[in-house]
């Protein structure tokens, strides 16, 4: 689905862009896509050398789920002092928190095609689970530990 998108960004930047094939849900749940993104990261940068590449050119990139697989593999390959440190992530209407469906930009665009909200929730569920059977206490809120939502309201909250 992303060939063209891929052919274009290399053309125009004159990049090398590698597109990491991951297995998707709900055959292959949370974390089956992240290992895959992260295995594919790993491999191609301790390879550099063989595709031509300068380490401090590496930039990872993705958009939506894959945005959410672009950030989670940044993070993880940020500590490492064995690989060359990434130039920077690219992350594309990334799907990034699932502690609040409701806050502000959710409800603002509740309505808006392609990703509504309660599809957003669906296939979170999806990618996480494997089934959607809580999708009424997510899209409510109730599946977050009171405790842990006052943990993380300096960064999750409509305020």
């Amino acid at each position: 689905s992303h060939e063209k998108i891929c052919q274009y960004i290399a053309k125009e930047s004159g990049s090398l862009v590698v597109s990491v094939g991951y297995r998707l849900a709900p055959e292959h749940k949370y974390p089956a896509a992240y290992e895959d993104c992260l295995n594919a990261s790993q491999h191609f940068l301790q390879h550099l050398q063989h595709y031509g590449v300068d380490p401090a050119r590496v930039t990872v990139c993705g958009d939506s789920a894959g945005g959410n697989l672009a950030a989670a593999v940044s993070q993880t390959l940020a500590g490492r002092s064995d690989l060359p440190r990434l130039r920077a992530q690219i992350l594309i209407y990334p799907g990034l928190q699932a502690l609040d469906f409701n806050l502000p930009s959710y409800q603002q665009n509740r309505g808006v095609p392609l990703l509504f909200r309660e599809r957003a929730v669906y296939y979170s569920l999806q990618y996480v689970q494997g089934n959607t059977s809580d999708l009424e206490e997510v899209l409510e809120g109730s599946h977050i530990p009171p405790d842990m939502r006052l943990k993380y309201r300096k960064w999750v909250s409509p305020d």
